[in-house]
């Protein structure tokens, strides 16, 4: 099985494909500090350079998988919006992946030797979107996604007793309030910290295909926009 897989929940675009013999290719996109997001320009641009690269048309690509979240509101619409729109055109079957899933197994694979794995993403008003697994990623998540304040984590990591490893921009941003809680952050430039597509590919392989108009960002809160609405009365 070929897979197409692409991620749009962070500042990142992250694109890739992978096959059942040996084809493993990724292709990024990472702003530098301060730069926006270009998952809009960049996201087809990177896609087609896979499939140029891996000499492959659409005709070779037997499923897509596409980040839904949780992550960036703006970031999420484009991607699930594309996936959505080259499945229908292209007849290919897409699956929905979590991105903090897929984050998570990324550390797992790199055998990091700590049972627990907590993948934490920055969501923006001193909360991080997080998700924690006990030795293996496929498995039922010992804290469902969540978004939480990075000290409520922490006081739940203390209460799991264990020392979990945190990955992730959230664990990178807020590092020095949950190392005090006993998690093992990486360095910050650590490969641990990035979503890969990659991954994403891997956890596609083990996915039912939905309807493309079934696929939906995990959100888990509401938008900036729409809390400031209903603030302010406009319901």
């Amino acid at each position: 099985m070929t897979i197409l897989a692409f991620d749009t929940a962070t500042r990142a675009t992250a694109v890739a494909l992978r096959d059942d013999h040996g084809l493993e290719l990724e292709a990024r996109d990472d702003p530098a500090p301060g730069e926006r997001p270009r998952h809009n320009t960049r996201l087809m641009a990177l896609v087609l350079e896979l499939l140029a690269r891996a000499g492959l048309g659409w005709e070779a690509i037997d499923r897509i998988g596409v980040g839904v979240g949780p992550g960036t509101f703006t970031g999420l619409r484009i991607g699930i919006a594309t996936a959505r729109a080259l499945a229908a055109a292209r007849g290919i079957p897409l699956v929905a992946v979590s991105t903090l899933k897929s984050l998570a197994l990324g550390a797992f694979s790199a055998e990091s030797h700590h049972e627990d794995v907590i993948a934490a993403l920055d969501a923006r008003r001193h909360e991080v979107f997080a998700a924690g697994w006990h030795e293996d990623a496929s498995a039922e998540p010992f804290l469902a996604p969540v978004a939480i304040a990075p000290e409520r984590l922490g006081e739940l990591i203390v209460g799991r007793g264990s020392r979990p490893l945190v990955i992730g921009e959230g664990a990178v941003e807020f590092k020095a309030v949950l190392e005090r809680a006993n998690a093992v952050i990486p360095e910050q430039a650590s490969v641990l910290h990035r979503v890969s597509a990659v991954n994403h590919c891997r956890l596609a392989a083990g996915l039912r295909p939905e309807a493309p108009d079934h696929i939906h960002p995990e959100y888990l809160r509401l938008p900036d926009a729409e809390i400031l609405r209903r603030s302010s009365g406009n319901r």
